[in-house]
């Protein structure tokens, strides 16, 4: 998964979709500091191609990223040179920084893959917030929300290419395989691969029980429906934990 072709077309596919990583990234910062008024520091974990983490770069004093992909964690690098970005597992990472805020976008949390690799990363992340600091969490779907066999497609036009990508998701047993095949189009010739992920289902209970259980008092914060909430347009919501001293 999140190979070097995926890399390259990612923030295009996103992008068409209406995706905006610096207005989430202050919609994001202005929970942070609702919470924590001097925050000024965090922690992106799984932070990708650096997309947010450029937005968060802007807004805090102090940012750092945890990426386990490598093609992923190379884009972050180019786009974000002055920026520490750690190699690691976001389930058992040790960085020797403490932070004000920490956060896990765009459903990354699924990728722990059971609800212990959950709750390994929640305190992993929980273990480097200073006390009084946030974190926060975007969930993938809950099981009683997914649509078992839910497809989707959409072609997108990325200066002098063209890419295609449809996709299939199922529930294998609490568990979305989500299969996508792209194919994109330029003068150089017609490229074409499939990326097969996988992507728990946690419950709302799991979450604010791994959070709590973390040393956080833990909320959930579900879709505005006035659409202030531009970090949900899918409508999944947040979730955020306050370190206890």
């Amino acid at each position: 998964m999140y190979g070097a072709e995926l890399a390259d077309v990612y923030e295009a596919v996103y992008r068409s979709r209406g995706k905006d990583w610096n207005a989430e990234a202050l919609f994001i910062a202005e929970l942070i500091r609702d919470r924590f008024p001097a925050a000024d520091s965090l922690l992106d974990v799984a932070c990708g191609t650096g997309a947010h983490l450029a937005g968060f770069a802007k807004l805090f004093g102090r940012t750092e990223g945890l990426e386990y992909a490598e093609a992923m964690r190379a884009v972050a690098e180019r786009r974000l040179p002055g920026v520490p970005l750690h190699a690691g597992d976001m389930r058992d990472f040790r960085l020797p920084a403490r932070f004000d805020a920490v956060t896990c976008m765009f459903t990354a949390i699924s990728y722990a893959g059971t609800l212990a690799g959950m709750r390994a990363t929640v305190r992993c992340m929980a273990a480097h917030l200073v006390p009084g600091g946030v974190l926060v969490i975007e969930p993938w779907w809950f099981p009683e929300k997914f649509i078992d066999g839910y497809v989707s497609g959409e072609v997108v036009r990325d200066g002098d290419r063209t890419i295609a990508r449809v996709s299939r998701s199922t529930n294998e047993s609490g568990v979305t395989r989500l299969e996508v095949r792209y194919v994109v189009a330029s003068a150089a010739g017609i490229t074409q691969f499939t990326e097969v992920d996988r992507l728990a289902l946690f419950t709302l209970d799991e979450y604010l029980g791994a959070i709590e259980d973390a040393g956080c008092a833990a909320e959930f914060r579900p879709p505005d429906p006035s659409g202030r909430d531009a970090i949900v347009p899918a409508g999944r919501g947040l979730f955020v934990g306050v370190k206890r001293a």
